[in-house]
């Protein structure tokens, strides 16, 4: 492989994770809200579009490096989730695409691109936010219980037409 192929293997996987995340999350969104919990459907929806941007971020790069985008998903949903199960298994998912990226990034430098590299840099910072968000949660659930679900359920699921997603929405 050339080095730009290199990269774009990379970045395409990259991108099918972040397709999968995509799916994963907005499945989490409809059941939570499903489960009348509004506060915590509308926190993962947001999360989701960033990973909606984060997908359309790697795929502009491929394009501009002269790849084809993905449209596969690097594994399949996993459906069904009860709330209890849905944050430690984010939580976990959200840690291991860190470390991923992490040597993905390093890819990127080794063979020379360092607009990629800084994409990468850029996208690990919010994916770490996303782990502590959901880690958190994790943390309250385990700790708390129906206490902590309790004081969330018949919350508004409602996050508006604005597009901003988590990351974005903490920084106003």
């Amino acid at each position: 492989m050339t080095k730009k192929e290199k990269v774009i293997d990379v970045l395409n996987k990259a991108r099918a994770m972040e397709l999968l995340a995509i799916g994963q999350y907005m499945n989490q969104h409809y059941g939570l809200d499903d489960a009348d919990f509004g506060e915590l459907a509308a926190q993962v929806k947001l999360i989701a579009v960033d990973e909606m941007q984060h997908a359309e971020r790697f795929a502009e790069r491929i394009k501009e490096i002269g790849g084809e985008p993905t449209s596969e998903m690097s594994d399949v949903v996993t459906k069904g989730q009860k709330v209890q199960a849905i944050f430690p298994f984010d939580a976990k998912l959200e840690d291991e695409t860190v470390a991923i990226y992490n040597e993905f990034l390093k890819i990127c430098v080794e063979n020379g691109d360092s607009i990629s590299a800084r994409m990468f840099e850029e996208i690990i910072d919010e994916e770490q936010e996303h782990f502590n968000y959901f880690d958190n949660v994790r943390g309250h659930i385990e700790e708390l219980g129906p206490a902590y679900l309790a004081r969330i359920a018949g919350t508004p699921s409602a996050t508006g037409l604005n597009t901003m997603g988590f990351v974005a929405r903490k920084a106003l």
